[in-house]
C-alpha cells in the first residue's frame, strides 16, 4: 500500500473511530439489557478500528499494541462465537 493511500485509510479510520466511540458512549445498555448485544457489536467494531490503526501506523508494528487489539477482539467475540475458547486464547497472549 503506498503512503498516500495509507494516510487516506488512516484518516477515514479516525473519523469512523470517532463515530463508533460516540455511538458506544450514547448506548446506555447494561449487561442483560435488550440492547446489550448491539452495544457489544459497536465495541467490537471500535476494537477492529484500533487494529486497523495499529496495522497501518508508520514504523515497526508494535507487538504490544497488536496483542492488546487481538485480546480485546477475541474477548468480545467470545459472546458471539460460542464454544471455541476465544477467551482462553486471548488470555494466552499475555501468559508468557
Amino acid at each position: 500500500m503506498d503512503e498516500v493511500l495509507k494516510k487516506e485509510v488512516l484518516s477515514m479510520s479516525r473519523i469512523a473511530h470517532q463515530l463508533t466511540e460516540s455511538s458506544y458512549q450514547t448506548n446506555l445498555s447494561k449487561s442483560g439489557d435488550s440492547g446489550w448485544a448491539e452495544k457489544q457489536r459497536i465495541l467490537l467494531a471500535d476494537m477492529a478500528l484500533h487494529l486497523l490503526q495499529t496495522a497501518l501506523t508508520e514504523g515497526e508494528l508494535s507487538e504490544e499494541n497488536l496483542k492488546r487489539n487481538l485480546f480485546s477482539i477475541l474477548t468480545i467475540s467470545e459472546q458471539f462465537i460460542h464454544g471455541k475458547g476465544l477467551k482462553i486464547f486471548a488470555d494466552e497472549l499475555y501468559s508468557s
